[in-house]
């Protein structure tokens, strides 16, 4: 089975710094793919793609050596498995809040005797080799959202779930939740003993934690921090952020 650069990261001791999709465009997820990210999360909760522009966008990622995830709308096993069957190599799950919920997510992804996911791996088996089954459940990355209040309080239980990759931070909803204060980056000493305190269980339960970070010097203190999967902005913001500032330079040129 194709080998999981994610995963070969982590036990070298690197972190791992992600890309995001958001636009439903084949086209920008291949120029994503290869501006050097080692993964790249097809967003399918707050990104504007279906599921079968979604699945192309998932081929034309896997064109190069960067890394093809997902982030499902919500924890529907079907819908996990689905997109797991298509190709991609990490899903991460918004808004778990139990031990529970979380079990459901990793089961999901998993082939028994480790879950309940179905046996159907109709392009992973192409994408990854026809091994396909019987190492899926050693390279596949999962990843629990930890973002609301309720998430954070249960985050020991939900951490200590058998076959959970990584707990990943959603900074905007668990701002909002802790402080009523939205936002992804800023100073405030709620959210950041919340960033602690979940990396520090993250690494009591031997397991990684990840986050989006709002913008580059944002990223660098997340990973400074210790987090080991960081994503920086999106396709879409990275492009409003240089059209942006081209505008603004050349129009100062201007007087």
């Amino acid at each position: 089975m194709r080998e999981n650069r994610v995963r070969k990261l982590w036990a070298d001791g690197q972190a791992v710094i992600n890309g995001w999709l958001h636009s439903p465009s084949t086209w920008s997820a291949e120029v994503m793919a290869h501006q050097g990210w080692d993964s790249l999360v097809v967003d399918m909760q707050h990104g504007l793609m279906g599921i079968e522009t979604a699945i192309q966008m998932l081929q034309v990622i896997s064109t190069t050596d960067t890394v093809p995830m997902v982030r499902v709308n919500w924890n529907t096993p079907g819908d996990t498995m689905r997109l797991l069957d298509a190709g991609a190599y990490g899903v991460i799950c918004p808004m778990i809040e139990t031990r529970e919920e979380c079990e459901a997510f990793v089961g999901a992804c998993r082939f028994p005797p480790l879950g309940y996911r179905s046996l159907g791996p109709t392009r992973a088996r192409v994408y990854a080799g026809e091994d396909y089954a019987e190492h899926a459940n050693d390279t596949i990355i999962t990843l629990a959202m930890i973002e609301t209040k309720t998430g954070y309080d249960n985050r020991d239980q939900i951490m200590s779930v058998e076959g959970l990759d990584c707990v990943f931070v959603g900074i905007g909803d668990l701002r909002l939740h802790l402080t009523g204060e939205a936002g992804l980056s800023g100073e405030d000493a709620t959210v950041d003993a919340a960033l602690d305190a979940i990396l520090a269980s993250a690494r009591a339960h031997g397991i990684k934690a990840g986050l989006f970070a709002a913008d580059t010097a944002h990223a660098i203190e997340m990973l400074q921090r210790g987090y080991e999967f960081v994503t920086v902005m999106n396709d879409v913001s990275l492009m409003a952020s240089a059209a942006s500032a081209t505008v603004q330079a050349v129009r100062a040129s201007l007087g």
